[in-house]
């Protein structure tokens, strides 16, 4: 199996050094070929790179029908896709076999966002008086104030904090920069917590630069932002499966809903093809429909 292990190790390399994907996108990659290599070694041990047929590959897709969903299975689908067409451009075969393999369908799944007063209903119910309470309203309101992906936002350094500008400097996805521009009630809060609350935390030298820190004085992690969103959704009753995310999907959607338009949002959100923006017409539709029925003598 070291064979395999060997590709996946240069595929891995390949995906950061010339697609330049982000650590945590080259782990989901990983995870997803990993799993199929662990069923070939579990029930093909002979099975190679060169000998691996499209019976193989299907194999291995109907046993992960009967575990994952149908959005995995086209996720994991992708991704095999991607690695053996990576061993045809390195020669490691002439062909794929995974060719003539086509994904489920899966729908396209709307984003889960959050109301303008549910938003107020969370922030308004954090606990100020808490060491970290105003560090934790702060996040909330950047997560939600400018859009951020998580790994942006744990990685938001204070020298990418433009206030004179209005602007963060935002280094997304493959290490490609973006400005977004930075809204007021974000602006306060960011200033106050970086001029008389984070100025009371002890610093670790390497960490100095990084805007939100824990009581130790170094970068939050990833875990910490959804334990911080996963509380305070918590604590202000709000029901629904509230993520990070579902903060920087509300970004996007209300910004539609108020007449941004989608190039803007784009370019806000860091998305590479205009298509995965697109996503919010739909839930904008759904906000019209809410409107005519509301509005409308005819409604």
């Amino acid at each position: 199996m070291q064979q395999w292990a060997n590709a996946l190790k240069d595929y891995q390399i390949y995906l950061r050094l010339e697609r330049g994907l982000s650590e945590n996108s080259i782990n989901s990659y990983s995870y997803d070929i990993q799993g199929f290599i662990d069923h070939v070694e579990t029930y093909h041990p002979r099975l190679t790179i060169t000998n691996c047929q499209k019976e193989d590959a299907q194999a291995y897709i109907y046993a992960l029908a009967k575990k994952v969903n149908a959005r995995s299975q086209a996720r994991q689908i992708s991704g095999l896709k991607s690695f053996f067409n990576f061993l045809i451009f390195e020669g490691y075969r002439e062909d794929s076999p995974m060719d003539l393999i086509e994904s489920p369908k899966t729908g396209r799944k709307l984003p889960d966002v959050l109301g303008v007063k549910e938003i107020d209903q969370i922030l308004n119910a954090l606990d100020l008086s808490h060491p970290q309470g105003y560090r934790n309203l702060t996040i909330l309101e950047t997560l939600y104030g400018s859009g951020l992906r998580v790994s942006e936002l744990i990685n938001l350094k204070i020298s990418d904090l433009h206030f004179d500008e209005n602007l963060l400097l935002i280094t997304g996805k493959g290490n490609k920069q973006r400005l977004v521009p930075l809204g007021a009630v974000c602006k306060q809060k960011l200033k106050i917590y970086i001029a008389d609350v984070r100025v009371h935390v002890p610093v670790k030298k390497e960490h100095q630069d990084f805007v939100f820190l824990n009581q130790h004085g170094k970068q939050l992690t990833r875990a910490m932002i959804f334990t911080i969103v996963r509380q305070a959704t918590a604590n202000a009753g709000i029901e629904k499966k509230v993520s990070p995310h579902t903060f920087r999907h509300s970004f996007a959607t209300h910004l539609l809903e108020n007449g941004a338009d989608l190039r803007s949002i784009q370019l806000m959100m860091g998305h590479e093809n205009i298509t995965t923006t697109e996503v919010y017409m739909h839930l904008d539709i759904q906000h019209l429909s809410k409107s005519l029925q509301a509005f409308h003598p005819r409604g």
